[in-house]
């Protein structure tokens, strides 16, 4: 059995452009997105060609992060879209 895989939006984006977003479920399975990935795949991309390709993805599963502590100190380090 296949280990769970978290994505960012990058991968996600980009290979939903090139029509290629299978390559993700085919090498994955399913692959876990947090909710600010979701938001910065749909919301942000809002009229985009790309939107509706990621969200017929059903092997793409939106999850709360549950350590807020590591998302304030990820936050800190990484950059975030506000």
């Amino acid at each position: 059995m296949l280990k769970p895989v978290v994505s960012n939006s990058s991968p996600i984006i980009h290979l939903a452009k090139i029509n290629q977003l299978n390559l993700l479920q085919e090498f994955f399975g399913e692959l876990i997105i947090p909710e600010a990935v979701y938001e910065e795949c749909i919301t942000e991309g809002r009229g985009r060609p790309e939107v509706s390709k990621i969200k017929q993805a059903s092997w793409l599963r939106v999850v709360p992060v549950a350590n807020q502590n590591l998302v304030k100190l990820l936050n800190s380090e990484i950059d975030r879209r506000s």
